[in-house]
């Protein structure tokens, strides 16, 4: 399977310190290990789950594409404007 990633996702993800990022890392392996596990969205961002889960007490949402063999990573965050945020990401691409 072939993994992709934005260009937002990889600048949130440098932030994140060495034990966050391999929190990161199997929370992606799980997506790989079954891809319908995140919530499916409706209306303008139809084809996109999101994906919740914490790190050190924060939930953090991870929005990602599945088609032909390849996961796309597209943002990580958290709630506060996440959803608008990704739907300017989203509109921009």
């Amino acid at each position: 399977m072939k993994i992709l990633q934005s260009r937002s996702f990889k600048n949130k993800i440098k932030r994140f310190n060495k034990q966050n990022k391999e929190l990161l890392d199997n929370q992606i392996h799980i997506i790989i290990d079954n891809p319908q596990i995140g919530d499916k969205k409706k209306g303008e961002l139809r084809d996109i789950y999101v994906h919740k889960f914490k790190i050190e007490n924060t939930q953090y949402l991870l929005s990602y594409r599945f088609y032909n063999e390849v996961l796309e990573l597209i943002m990580i965050g958290t709630h506060e404007n996440y959803y608008r945020n990704l739907k300017t990401l989203i509109k921009s691409q």
